[in-house]
Protein backbone atom coordinates (compact mmCIF):
# COMPACT_ATOMS: atom_id res chain seq x y z
CA UNK A 1 0.00 0.00 0.00
CA UNK A 2 2.53 2.53 1.10
CA UNK A 3 4.37 1.45 -1.87
CA UNK A 4 1.68 2.61 -4.36
CA UNK A 5 0.96 5.99 -2.39
CA UNK A 6 4.86 6.51 -2.81
CA UNK A 7 4.30 6.20 -6.32
CA UNK A 8 0.64 7.91 -6.63
CA UNK A 9 3.24 10.76 -5.68
CA UNK A 10 6.19 10.43 -7.64
CA UNK A 11 4.12 10.72 -10.39
CA UNK A 12 1.80 13.78 -9.06
CA UNK A 13 4.98 15.76 -9.08
CA UNK A 14 6.63 14.58 -12.20
CA UNK A 15 8.96 12.30 -11.01
CA UNK A 16 7.61 8.73 -11.44
CA UNK A 17 8.18 7.65 -14.90
CA UNK A 18 10.80 9.14 -16.24
CA UNK A 19 10.09 10.58 -20.07
CA UNK A 20 11.39 8.74 -22.57
CA UNK A 21 14.47 9.95 -24.56
CA UNK A 22 13.79 11.99 -27.47
CA UNK A 23 14.94 10.19 -30.68
CA UNK A 24 17.86 11.24 -32.64
CA UNK A 25 17.46 14.04 -34.90
CA UNK A 26 16.29 17.19 -32.13
CA UNK A 27 17.81 18.14 -28.60
CA UNK A 28 16.37 17.65 -25.14
CA UNK A 29 14.14 20.35 -23.90
CA UNK A 30 15.40 22.01 -21.04
CA UNK A 31 13.48 22.01 -17.93
CA UNK A 32 12.70 24.53 -15.47
CA UNK A 33 11.56 23.48 -11.98
CA UNK A 34 12.07 26.42 -10.49
CA UNK A 35 9.81 28.18 -12.11
CA UNK A 36 7.47 25.53 -12.65
CA UNK A 37 7.30 25.84 -8.62
CA UNK A 38 7.14 29.63 -8.52
CA UNK A 39 3.87 28.88 -11.11
CA UNK A 40 2.58 26.64 -8.73
CA UNK A 41 2.91 28.76 -5.69
CA UNK A 42 1.32 31.91 -7.51
CA UNK A 43 -1.81 29.75 -9.10
CA UNK A 44 -2.31 28.45 -5.48
CA UNK A 45 -2.66 32.25 -4.40
CA UNK A 46 -5.76 32.59 -6.75
CA UNK A 47 -7.93 30.51 -4.77
CA UNK A 48 -6.74 31.96 -1.72
CA UNK A 49 -7.44 36.06 -2.86
CA UNK A 50 -11.03 34.82 -3.70
CA UNK A 51 -11.43 32.93 0.13
CA UNK A 52 -10.40 36.27 1.32
CA UNK A 53 -12.49 38.34 -1.21
CA UNK A 54 -15.81 36.11 -0.40
CA UNK A 55 -14.94 36.68 3.21
CA UNK A 56 -14.83 40.66 2.82
CA UNK A 57 -18.08 40.53 0.86
CA UNK A 58 -20.25 38.52 3.36
CA UNK A 59 -18.72 40.57 6.50
CA UNK A 60 -17.99 43.76 5.80
CA UNK A 61 -18.30 44.81 2.22
CA UNK A 62 -15.36 46.95 2.22
CA UNK A 63 -15.46 48.22 -1.57
CA UNK A 64 -11.50 48.88 -1.26
CA UNK A 65 -10.69 45.65 0.21
CA UNK A 66 -13.05 43.74 -2.11
CA UNK A 67 -11.25 45.83 -5.14
CA UNK A 68 -7.92 44.71 -3.72
CA UNK A 69 -8.60 40.81 -3.37
CA UNK A 70 -10.36 40.51 -6.40
CA UNK A 71 -7.50 42.78 -8.33
CA UNK A 72 -5.09 40.55 -6.30
CA UNK A 73 -6.24 36.79 -7.66
CA UNK A 74 -6.09 38.58 -11.54
CA UNK A 75 -2.81 39.72 -10.55
CA UNK A 76 -1.75 36.46 -9.40
CA UNK A 77 -3.80 34.48 -11.96
CA UNK A 78 -1.91 36.87 -15.26
CA UNK A 79 1.76 37.05 -13.45
CA UNK A 80 1.38 33.02 -12.93
CA UNK A 81 0.59 32.55 -17.07
CA UNK A 82 3.28 35.15 -17.91
CA UNK A 83 5.84 32.80 -16.45
CA UNK A 84 4.41 30.11 -17.76
CA UNK A 85 4.48 31.40 -21.27
CA UNK A 86 8.38 32.78 -21.09
CA UNK A 87 10.14 30.19 -18.54
CA UNK A 88 8.51 26.71 -19.15
CA UNK A 89 6.96 26.80 -22.36
CA UNK A 90 9.33 26.57 -25.38
CA UNK A 91 10.05 29.41 -26.73
CA UNK A 92 13.32 27.75 -29.22
CA UNK A 93 12.69 27.48 -32.74
CA UNK A 94 14.79 24.49 -34.93
CA UNK A 95 14.57 25.26 -38.69
CA UNK A 96 16.80 22.43 -41.30
CA UNK A 97 17.23 23.40 -44.71
CA UNK A 98 15.97 20.79 -46.70
CA UNK A 99 15.54 21.30 -50.81
CA UNK A 100 12.15 19.37 -51.57
CA UNK A 101 9.61 18.81 -49.11
CA UNK A 102 7.15 16.77 -51.04
CA UNK A 103 8.09 13.02 -49.79
CA UNK A 104 5.29 12.31 -47.68
CA UNK A 105 7.66 9.36 -46.02
CA UNK A 106 10.49 11.87 -44.28
CA UNK A 107 8.02 14.43 -44.05
CA UNK A 108 6.31 12.24 -41.45
CA UNK A 109 9.43 11.17 -39.75
CA UNK A 110 9.50 14.32 -39.14
CA UNK A 111 6.89 15.13 -37.83
CA UNK A 112 6.93 11.31 -35.26
CA UNK A 113 10.26 12.99 -33.65
CA UNK A 114 9.13 16.31 -33.16
CA UNK A 115 5.89 14.84 -31.56
CA UNK A 116 8.12 12.61 -29.23
CA UNK A 117 10.25 15.18 -28.59
CA UNK A 118 10.18 16.01 -24.49
CA UNK A 119 7.67 19.01 -23.52
CA UNK A 120 10.26 20.26 -20.76
CA UNK A 121 7.81 20.05 -18.39
CA UNK A 122 8.09 18.25 -15.40
CA UNK A 123 5.15 18.63 -13.35
CA UNK A 124 2.46 18.77 -16.08
CA UNK A 125 -0.51 17.24 -14.71
CA UNK A 126 0.04 19.21 -11.46
CA UNK A 127 0.39 22.60 -13.18
CA UNK A 128 -2.71 21.39 -15.22
CA UNK A 129 -4.78 20.63 -12.20
CA UNK A 130 -3.73 24.02 -10.17
CA UNK A 131 -4.48 26.35 -13.10
CA UNK A 132 -8.02 24.71 -13.58
CA UNK A 133 -8.58 25.46 -9.70
CA UNK A 134 -7.43 28.62 -10.16
CA UNK A 135 -9.99 29.66 -13.45
CA UNK A 136 -12.61 27.88 -11.33
CA UNK A 137 -12.01 30.30 -8.17
CA UNK A 138 -11.82 33.33 -10.45
CA UNK A 139 -15.65 32.37 -12.27
CA UNK A 140 -16.90 31.63 -9.01
CA UNK A 141 -15.36 35.57 -7.48
CA UNK A 142 -17.10 36.94 -10.51
CA UNK A 143 -20.31 35.56 -9.77
CA UNK A 144 -20.64 36.33 -6.59
CA UNK A 145 -21.38 39.94 -6.51
CA UNK A 146 -24.51 39.05 -8.49
CA UNK A 147 -26.14 38.33 -5.27
CA UNK A 148 -26.00 42.27 -4.59
CA UNK A 149 -28.14 42.54 -7.82
CA UNK A 150 -31.40 43.40 -5.81
CA UNK A 151 -33.48 42.45 -2.79
CA UNK A 152 -34.86 39.01 -2.66
CA UNK A 153 -38.26 39.90 -4.12
CA UNK A 154 -39.76 36.04 -3.40
CA UNK A 155 -38.93 36.36 -0.27
CA UNK A 156 -40.15 39.49 0.63
CA UNK A 157 -43.38 38.64 -1.36
CA UNK A 158 -44.19 35.27 0.30
CA UNK A 159 -43.11 36.07 3.69
CA UNK A 160 -45.77 37.18 6.32
CA UNK A 161 -45.20 38.69 9.92
CA UNK A 162 -48.96 37.95 10.17
CA UNK A 163 -50.28 35.05 12.62
CA UNK A 164 -53.79 34.72 15.13
CA UNK A 165 -53.62 37.19 17.22
CA UNK A 166 -51.02 39.48 16.87
CA UNK A 167 -52.43 42.92 17.37
CA UNK A 168 -52.62 46.02 14.59
CA UNK A 169 -50.56 48.83 15.58
CA UNK A 170 -49.90 52.61 14.43
CA UNK A 171 -46.89 54.16 12.61
CA UNK A 172 -45.98 55.02 16.49
CA UNK A 173 -46.33 51.24 18.01
CA UNK A 174 -49.37 51.93 19.64
CA UNK A 175 -52.24 49.38 19.70
CA UNK A 176 -55.06 50.25 17.14
CA UNK A 177 -58.57 50.59 19.34
CA UNK A 178 -61.55 49.90 16.78
CA UNK A 179 -63.50 52.79 18.46
CA UNK A 180 -60.67 55.14 16.72
CA UNK A 181 -61.93 54.12 13.27
CA UNK A 182 -65.24 56.11 12.62
CA UNK A 183 -67.67 55.00 10.25
CA UNK A 184 -66.45 55.93 6.44
CA UNK A 185 -62.79 56.24 8.07
CA UNK A 186 -59.49 54.60 7.47
CA UNK A 187 -56.41 54.15 9.24
CA UNK A 188 -52.90 52.11 8.59
CA UNK A 189 -51.66 49.61 10.68
CA UNK A 190 -49.07 47.51 10.89
CA UNK A 191 -47.68 43.98 12.88
CA UNK A 192 -46.85 44.41 15.84
CA UNK A 193 -42.81 44.00 16.79
CA UNK A 194 -42.44 43.80 12.59
CA UNK A 195 -40.34 45.45 10.01
CA UNK A 196 -42.27 47.96 8.81
CA UNK A 197 -40.47 48.15 5.51
CA UNK A 198 -41.70 45.25 4.70
CA UNK A 199 -43.92 44.67 2.36
CA UNK A 200 -46.13 42.49 4.17
CA UNK A 201 -46.49 44.47 7.32
CA UNK A 202 -48.91 47.04 6.71
CA UNK A 203 -52.27 46.99 6.17
CA UNK A 204 -55.05 49.51 5.66
CA UNK A 205 -58.47 49.38 7.88
CA UNK A 206 -61.57 50.46 6.73
CA UNK A 207 -64.78 50.90 8.79
CA UNK A 208 -67.97 50.53 6.81
CA UNK A 209 -71.49 49.26 7.99
CA UNK A 210 -72.05 45.54 8.18
CA UNK A 211 -74.82 45.16 6.15
CA UNK A 212 -72.73 46.98 3.13
CA UNK A 213 -70.77 43.88 3.35
CA UNK A 214 -70.64 40.66 1.19
CA UNK A 215 -67.95 38.71 1.82
CA UNK A 216 -67.09 35.41 0.07
CA UNK A 217 -68.88 32.29 2.36
CA UNK A 218 -65.39 31.59 3.74
CA UNK A 219 -64.64 34.87 4.77
CA UNK A 220 -67.98 36.03 6.68
CA UNK A 221 -66.16 36.32 9.64
CA UNK A 222 -63.13 38.50 8.96
CA UNK A 223 -64.48 41.93 9.42
CA UNK A 224 -65.98 42.13 12.81
CA UNK A 225 -68.83 45.25 12.88
CA UNK A 226 -67.45 46.40 9.55
CA UNK A 227 -64.13 46.82 10.18
CA UNK A 228 -62.29 45.05 7.20
CA UNK A 229 -58.51 44.70 6.28
CA UNK A 230 -56.58 44.68 3.47
CA UNK A 231 -52.90 44.94 2.23
CA UNK A 232 -51.78 48.54 1.67
CA UNK A 233 -49.55 47.22 -1.71
CA UNK A 234 -51.17 47.94 -4.52
CA UNK A 235 -51.07 44.78 -6.96
CA UNK A 236 -50.14 46.08 -9.71
CA UNK A 237 -47.00 48.01 -9.10
CA UNK A 238 -46.14 48.53 -5.82
CA UNK A 239 -47.74 51.61 -4.81
CA UNK A 240 -49.64 52.33 -1.67
CA UNK A 241 -52.97 52.07 -1.40
CA UNK A 242 -53.98 55.24 0.68
CA UNK A 243 -57.69 56.34 -0.91
CA UNK A 244 -60.51 55.25 0.25
CA UNK A 245 -63.51 56.05 -0.94
CA UNK A 246 -67.30 55.84 0.88
CA UNK A 247 -70.50 56.83 -0.35
CA UNK A 248 -71.93 59.78 1.26
CA UNK A 249 -75.39 58.72 -0.54
CA UNK A 250 -76.34 55.31 -1.88
CA UNK A 251 -78.65 56.10 -4.52
CA UNK A 252 -76.15 57.97 -6.67
CA UNK A 253 -72.52 57.31 -4.88
CA UNK A 254 -70.46 54.10 -5.73
CA UNK A 255 -69.63 51.72 -3.39
CA UNK A 256 -66.79 51.72 -0.64
CA UNK A 257 -63.70 50.75 -2.01
CA UNK A 258 -59.96 51.48 -1.82
CA UNK A 259 -57.93 53.39 -4.61
CA UNK A 260 -54.57 53.26 -5.22
CA UNK A 261 -53.42 56.74 -6.66
CA UNK A 262 -50.37 55.51 -8.34
CA UNK A 263 -52.36 54.42 -11.37
CA UNK A 264 -56.37 54.31 -10.25
CA UNK A 265 -56.08 50.87 -9.55
CA UNK A 266 -59.80 50.54 -7.43
CA UNK A 267 -60.55 47.45 -4.58
CA UNK A 268 -63.96 46.76 -3.43
CA UNK A 269 -63.75 46.65 -0.08
CA UNK A 270 -67.50 45.28 0.47
CA UNK A 271 -66.47 41.91 -1.70
CA UNK A 272 -63.24 40.86 -0.01
CA UNK A 273 -61.23 43.49 -2.14
CA UNK A 274 -61.64 42.60 -5.93
CA UNK A 275 -60.66 44.63 -8.39
CA UNK A 276 -63.39 47.10 -10.23
CA UNK A 277 -61.29 49.23 -12.41
CA UNK A 278 -57.56 49.80 -12.85
CA UNK A 279 -54.58 48.38 -13.92
CA UNK A 280 -54.04 45.69 -11.26
CA UNK A 281 -54.31 42.00 -12.19
CA UNK A 282 -55.86 40.84 -9.05
CA UNK A 283 -57.93 41.44 -5.96
CA UNK A 284 -56.08 43.44 -3.24
CA UNK A 285 -55.61 40.57 -0.49
CA UNK A 286 -57.79 40.87 2.68
CA UNK A 287 -56.55 40.38 6.28
CA UNK A 288 -58.67 38.90 8.88
CA UNK A 289 -59.65 40.52 12.11
CA UNK A 290 -60.80 39.99 15.71
CA UNK A 291 -61.47 42.93 18.67
CA UNK A 292 -59.92 41.26 21.09
CA UNK A 293 -61.00 42.05 25.38
CA UNK A 294 -59.53 45.16 25.60
CA UNK A 295 -61.25 46.55 22.25
CA UNK A 296 -58.51 46.63 19.92
CA UNK A 297 -57.76 45.39 16.31
CA UNK A 298 -55.84 42.01 15.86
CA UNK A 299 -55.35 39.66 13.21
CA UNK A 300 -56.97 36.60 13.08
CA UNK A 301 -54.34 34.82 10.36
CA UNK A 302 -53.37 35.50 7.72
CA UNK A 303 -53.60 37.38 4.40
CA UNK A 304 -56.40 35.55 1.78
CA UNK A 305 -53.62 35.86 -0.96
CA UNK A 306 -49.58 36.83 -1.09
CA UNK A 307 -49.01 40.34 -0.92
CA UNK A 308 -47.05 42.81 -3.69
CA UNK A 309 -47.67 43.70 -6.85
CA UNK A 310 -47.84 40.39 -10.00
CA UNK A 311 -44.53 39.36 -10.41
CA UNK A 312 -43.48 35.97 -10.97
CA UNK A 313 -46.59 34.38 -10.83
CA UNK A 314 -47.99 36.26 -8.06
CA UNK A 315 -51.66 36.84 -10.26
CA UNK A 316 -52.18 32.33 -9.79
CA UNK A 317 -51.64 32.37 -6.17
Amino acid sequence: MIRWLVAAILLLFGRGRPEPPPKPGLPPRPTHPRAELLVLALLALVPGAVVVFAVVYFTSANTQLLGLTLGGAFAFAAAASALAANRILPQDTHVEERPELDHPVEQAEVEELVADVGEGVTRKRLLVLAAGGAGSALAGALVLPGLSCGPDATKILTESPWRKGRRLVDEHGEPIPARAIELGGTITGFAEGADKERLASSVVVVHVRPDELDLPPDRAGWAPEGFAAYSKICTHAGCAVSEFRYPLYDPTSPKPALVCPCHYSTFDVSTGGHRIFGPAGRALPQLPLEIDGDGHLVAAGDFSGRVGPSWWGVRKS
